[in-house]
């Protein structure tokens, strides 16, 4: 993976898959602390290191209330897509995914752990230089049995208590979790006290690409250029429709619909002076994004790849967590088209009809991918907003 890409390794993006931070996991993992700790106010942070096997040590950190005493109930964090640190550091300065959540958690007498993914030696994230554990085979189940292998450390650790692990999970993560929890013996762990999911990867990985690559620019310009929403534009409403767009995106429309001031020919095949959405501009961008030749596209990589045919082959959050039975907690934008609210929805569906009594779904107006309020089609990196940590701590909270 190259730099470029970083700033899309957050959830499961166009770029974002390219960068699967995967390896494998022992069940004899095991720590070696510290000799000094470091706190949050009142939360004691302790560097710990879990192995992984197949010559991978990884950094991670276990906090706890400092004035508590005896076993905790634990929250581990499983990140979204990419090679993520501990804290899912977010590109451009903007904070973290799960620092301002394991605080939250902490308050509320919780005891807390983050990991880097297998490859990642340090916050930034800082990755290895070693292919075989940046791009192992079998990237998205290898990252499985990295994930099994911290909940089997945080069951041997004198802080935690073993039958009260939750496991929180953002975008990759939702799917980790959902796979661990349906299938706990086969994982090798205990069965999960609860399961959050921020950025639900309820449907099959291949829907999710095609709407990321594809599908969104279908969408953008009927939301944003089809004013009367008759799913036609004219040249006025297409250059209408560029106003306020970054050049980027501007340039990418323009090729597609205009030539001077009239739409594009080419694009417009009934020559009726009116360019269909779908119908005329749909083939054009197919052809352009090559989302036909799926998933051999041509802006991804071998590894890349290789993540997105791993991953189809495990059941989605909608089809495991209705195996799992125990407390269920999904959380999403609805301006998240990386993993689209309707995703979460049917696997809140899918819970409810297995007959799960302790299930809850909140669909967050304004909210994209990484559950920060920004524009649906320009979306900008943040940390979750205050009504996503207050929601998760509460829910957290009654079920100590």
């Amino acid at each position: 993976m190259t730099n470029n890409y970083r700033k899309l390794t957050i959830g499961l993006t166009t770029a974002a898959i390219l960068a699967a931070g995967v390896g494998v996991a022992r069940a004899d993992s095991v720590t070696e602390r510290a000799a000094q700790t470091i706190s949050w106010d009142g939360v004691t942070r302790e560097p710990v290191k879990i192995d992984f096997g197949k010559g991978w040590v990884t950094d991670a950190e276990l906090t706890y209330p400092t004035a508590s005493t005896g076993r905790l109930p634990l929250v581990i964090f499983l990140h979204g897509s990419g090679h993520n640190d501990m804290n899912q550091t977010l590109p451009e300065g903007k904070g973290s995914t799960f620092v301002p959540l394991a605080q939250a958690v902490s308050r509320e007498g919780f005891a807390t752990l983050r990991f880097n993914k297998r490859g990642v030696t340090g916050i930034g994230p800082v990755e290895s230089t070693d292919p075989a554990q940046l791009n192992p085979d079998k990237p998205y189940e290898q990252i499985q049995k990295d994930a099994a292998s911290v909940i089997r450390f945080a069951g041997k650790s004198d802080r935690v208590d073993p039958s009260k692990i939750f496991l929180l999970g953002h975008s990759e993560g939702t799917n980790v979790a959902a796979n661990l929890a349906a299938e706990p013996r086969k994982f090798g762990i205990p069965k999960p006290a609860g399961v959050v999911e921020m950025g639900v990867v309820g449907l099959p990985i291949k829907q999710l690409l095609t709407l990321q690559i594809y599908g969104r620019l279908l969408l953008q310009m009927h939301d944003e250029f089809d004013v009367n929403a008759d799913g036609q534009l004219t040249a006025a409403e297409a250059t209408d429709g560029l106003v306020g767009q970054p050049k980027e995106v501007a340039d990418q429309y323009r090729s597609i619909l205009l030539k001077g001031r009239k739409v594009l020919p080419s694009t417009d095949t009934n020559r009726d002076g009116r360019i269909a959405i779908d119908a005329e501009a749909g083939p054009v961008l197919r052809k352009i994004t090559h989302i036909d030749d799926y998933p051999n596209l041509p802006d991804l990589d071998q590894p890349t790849i290789d993540y997105a045919n791993d991953i189809a082959r495990f059941p989605t959050v909608s089809q495991a967590l209705p195996k799992f039975g125990g407390p269920t907690l999904l959380l999403n934008g609805e301006n998240d088209l990386q993993t689209p609210a309707r995703a979460a929805l049917v696997a809140d569906a899918a819970v409810a009809r297995a007959g799960n009594p302790d299930h809850k779904i909140v669909i967050y107006p304004g909210m994209a991918h990484t559950m920060n309020i920004t524009p649906k089609f320009t979306p900008e990196f943040g940390e979750p907003d205050k009504q996503v940590i207050t929601e998760i701590q509460g829910w957290l909270k009654a079920r100590r």
